[in-house]
């Protein structure tokens, strides 16, 4: 009887260690950044080849409580549901560069706030100028103004890993708000009715949550359903429920009290790490990537303005915008360049947030209904995106390569 409970502890001990080392394994960036553009490979792949029909089915397929609203597709529970666990990781990291990192400092915090702004306006300025006056160019300016967040992230991790960590600080906070920025769009151009009674409700849960981190209160089965109350009455209220999760990592504690080994943020972003990169971000990435489109759509791109404005804002007016936004803040004394940072890891970090992906593609879609000019804008957002990456990535390696040197 005790070697079995011997062996049995064994193999407890083993499971658990398995289990830490995957966990391990997922942390690193390069490897979540890698499974991320895998899903997005494979989502491709699927919805343009025999098996479209199936990914469309999946895609649509509609689960969960009906009473309580939340009856949603698939492809919904990802991008509103499964995102959020990202965003919150988003905002821990955030909130801790914030409070005992480098955006402590204003005029650090200012540098991509400003970026952040240059590149949400001149993208949008750059698409009406050169879709003015053709069919949609009076809709198409929003599409171009969004960063995707995870995607710019994993091109940074697997080609700038050798370059100090105050360029992904400043990718991350620029992102950040650039999403914040595209969500208010979104509220405002293609949101029909907000509920101010679920917004009011979401406000009160968490200022709940924040009332007992400051009185220090501990246990994941208080934080958990307010965690989860606050996403199910920000989504309730048309806002993109993803904002929840900014939230809470903004809200949530960073700094230890004396004689405590973690803040609850750190505590946190360690259990949530593996499980975003590994499971919620993946996902996210299979049921958002999965765009239909054929060479006839890209060859209509060229021929129409308001794609084209799109390609351009996306490549040309977020490098000009976010590399504007942030000189024009130092040079007029609001912001501060890191000292660990060169004004070329900036320009290649500004050329990659041109990655608009999923967000921009979310926006096409309310922009222009199905039947009108969607395929040609899908097309324009999905090259605009893919240029950005891959000549952000090659200006990236250049740098490290230079930095090397």
């Amino acid at each position: 009887m005790v070697s079995l409970r011997r062996k049995a502890r064994r193999l407890r001990l083993r499971r658990k260690a398995v289990t830490s080392e995957v966990a391990r394994f997922l942390r690193t960036e390069q490897i979540g950044g890698l499974i991320l553009l895998g899903a997005t490979a494979l989502a491709l792949i699927v919805a343009n080849s025999p098996l479209q029909d199936w990914y469309q089915t999946l895609s649509d397929t509609v689960i969960g409580p009906s009473a309580l609203h939340l009856n949603l597709t698939l492809a919904t529970w990802a991008e509103d549901g499964l995102l959020a666990i990202f965003f919150v990781v988003a905002g821990l990291e955030l909130k801790r560069e914030l409070v005992v990192g480098e955006l402590r400092n204003p005029r650090q915090a200012m540098l991509p706030i400003a970026g952040a702004l240059g590149g949400m306006i001149v993208p949008a300025l750059v698409c009406l100028a050169v879709a003015w006056g053709a069919p949609g160019g009076k809709d198409a300016w929003p599409v171009p103004v969004a960063t995707d967040i995870a995607f710019a992230l994993a091109v940074l991790a697997i080609t700038a890993r050798d370059l100090p960590p105050s360029l992904r600080v400043f990718l991350l906070s620029l992102a950040i708000v650039d999403d914040l920025g595209a969500i208010l769009l979104i509220a405002v151009l293609f949101t029909s009715h907000i509920s101010i009674p679920a917004l009011l409700g979401a406000a009160a849960v968490m200022g709940v949550y924040i009332v007992l981190q400051r009185m220090r209160i501990k246990g994941w089965w208080i934080y958990i359903p307010l965690a989860l109350l606050t996403w199910v009455l920000v989504h309730e209220s048309g806002i993109h429920a993803t904002i929840a999760g900014v939230a809470i990592g903004l809200a949530t504690r960073v700094k230890p009290d004396p004689g405590e080994h973690e803040a609850t943020a750190e505590l946190l972003e360690h259990r949530l790490q593996p499980i975003s990169a590994g499971i919620c971000v993946p996902l996210f990435a299979f049921f958002a990537a999965g765009i239909p489109f054929t060479f006839s759509d890209i060859g209509v791109m060229f021929s129409d303005r308001a794609a084209l404005g799109v390609l351009l804002g996306l490549v040309v007016g977020k490098t000009i915008g976010v590399f504007g936004g942030a000189a024009l803040s130092v040079k007029s004394g609001l912001g501060r360049l890191p000292e660990s940072l060169h004004w070329h890891d900036l320009a290649a970090v500004a050329v990659l947030t041109g990655c608009g992906f999923t967000v921009s593609l979310l926006i096409a879609e309310l922009a222009f209904p199905e039947g009108t000019q969607q395929g040609s804008i899908k097309a324009a957002v999905l090259v605009g995106s893919l240029t950005a990456s891959l000549l952000a990535a090659a200006l990236l390696r250049g740098r490290v390569r230079t930095r090397r040197g």
